[in-house]
């Protein structure tokens, strides 16, 4: 999602995440934020070293259609899946398996990265799997990317439904090779792999036992999240830090629009945000300044501090500064003084891109903003365009509700109470994907866990000494509520 999705954020990472997360927009473009077309994963990533002593890398041999008996539907692939049992306790007094739920990148930034997950295991003597999402990484149908993403034909398994059934084909798979079958196996995921993880509970309650869901965003499809919900969020965390920082945005646009129309003021604009190349549309600049905009709030952890290092630089500009330099000077602060990269023309969906896919099938999540309501420019979600641009990329029609259909949305907690239990929702209310996602309790064991102040997955970041207390507690309620189910597990009865 237009996401994902979703691995984490170091503050050392920022040029990266902004080059990254630039791309994504899901309202002029059609492509929803959650999944970026350059997934961000962790810069002291090895990806090619598969050989860790903590971990063991193995591939699954898949089944490509799950749902059908056609002739084609018996092919296989390579799926990968990587094993860590560094904590793990063993088989005997049934230890639970964590099962990551692959999203939209590589597998093995998340490996790698060592989250809030390890911090489980450790705590419960929990054995590690992480599998990777269909279509991503180096899990391919087909034998190859390119033949995977050859056409509407090739991308058809491509969807989170086939996915779900790849995990847990892949989950009996490890717990029969090892022995663990009475292990209770809790899934984990951020993101849209947070959806994916609530999900896993929900179609196969007889192999998931619980779910954290961290970030996820299930409600934001039509009919349930209004459009301009990503919107208001990152329009208040720039309001909430500098009301001044906030109108200065606000005022930026349409002083872009007055530069622009002038002769030669694509030029001028190009000069004052060092662009490295010549500017082709004003639209460009202002479609890439809200996707800097989104990515800050996205990601504005307690260590990172990207809003208040970009209001405190516009706001030190002094009230009499041109506003175009204001905001100039905010993005120098955050990211450096090099020439800033305007993807021009290419923002809009790309057929090699896997989430565009998902986001021009199934995962169709409406953003947009009305004149006065964000710190943007008037920009509602057009569904008409939105498909026009799906079936002229993918020759595919989008199903907009076929989500809630599927898995469950409108009247959610009149429908979960009755047959959801163990899972938890964990969100930061300064997350914009928190305005879709599940904020009240359902029921005593499917719970929304969120704090004020925080951000998107932070919770499934590498717990580190200097976390605020809200983090360590939402954490601390996380591991207290996976371990009052495991208290309650019982061995299932063969008969």
């Amino acid at each position: 999602m237009a996401q994902f999705h979703y691995v984490f954020l170091f503050k050392l990472s920022l040029i990266i995440i902004i080059l990254l997360i630039t791309c994504v927009n899901g309202k002029r473009f059609g492509t929803t934020k959650l999944g970026s077309k350059f997934t961000f994963v962790p810069t002291n990533v090895d990806v090619e070293n598969a050989k860790s002593k903590e971990y063991e890398v193995y591939n699954y041999t898949q089944t490509l259609d799950h749902f059908n008996f056609k002739s084609e539907s018996y092919t296989t692939f390579q799926q990968r899946y990587v094993l860590n049992r560094k904590y793990w306790g063993g088989t005997a007094k049934s230890f639970p398996i964590f099962v990551y739920t692959g999203a939209e990148s590589s597998i093995m930034g998340v490996v790698e990265y060592n989250g809030f997950e390890m911090t489980l295991a450790s705590q419960f003597k929990g054995l590690l799997v992480y599998i990777e999402h269909r279509y991503y990484g180096t899990s391919m149908p087909f034998g190859s990317y390119e033949e995977a993403y050859k056409n509407a034909n090739t991308l058809g398994f491509f969807t989170s439904e086939q996915a779900l059934a790849d995990y847990a084909q892949i989950t009996l798979h490890v717990k029969n090779n090892l022995s663990a079958k009475d292990c209770p196996v809790i899934a984990i995921g951020g993101s849209y792999g947070g959806m994916l993880a609530s999900w896993f509970r929900l179609k196969y309650p007889h192999i998931v036992y619980g779910a954290l869901a961290s970030s996820a965003p299930i409600l934001y499809f039509l009919g349930l999240t209004p459009e301009n919900g990503y919107a208001v969020v990152v329009s208040n965390n720039f309001n909430s830090t500098s009301t001044s920082c906030y109108n200065t945005i606000r005022e930026s646009w349409f002083e872009i629009d007055r530069v622009a129309a002038q002769s030669n003021g694509l030029s001028t604009l190009s000069q004052t945000f060092n662009t490295c190349l010549p500017l082709n549309t004003s639209q460009d600049l202002k479609d890439n300044m809200e996707g800097w905009y989104d990515a800050m709030a996205q990601y504005d952890n307690p260590r990172a501090k990207y809003i208040p290092t970009f209001c405190n630089a516009t706001d030190r500009a002094g009230a009499t500064t041109y506003v175009l330099d204001k905001i100039m000077a905010g993005f120098s602060a955050v990211y450096g003084k090099e020439c800033n990269d305007i993807y021009q023309n290419d923002l809009g969906f790309d057929k090699y891109f896997g989430w565009d896919w998902q986001s021009c099938t199934e995962m169709v999540m409406p953003m947009g903003n009305g004149p006065n309501d964000t710190m943007f420019q008037a920009d509602p979600f057009d569904l008409e365009k939105y498909t026009k641009d799906c079936k002229k990329v993918f020759g595919v029609t989008p199903r907009p509700y076929w989500i809630p259909i599927q898995f469950g949305g409108y009247g959610i907690k009149t429908v979960l109470e009755k047959f959801a239990s163990n899972i938890i929702f964990s969100n930061g209310l300064r997350d914009p994907y928190s305005s879709g996602g599940v904020l009240q309790d359902i029921s005593d064991s499917v719970v929304a866990l969120y704090t004020e102040e925080g951000h998107h997955c932070l919770d499934l970041y590498t717990p580190n000494d200097t976390d605020p207390d809200w983090l360590k507690a939402q954490r601390n309620a996380e591991i207290n509520m996976i371990e009052g189910w495991l208290s309650e597990y019982k061995i299932p009865n063969a008969n």
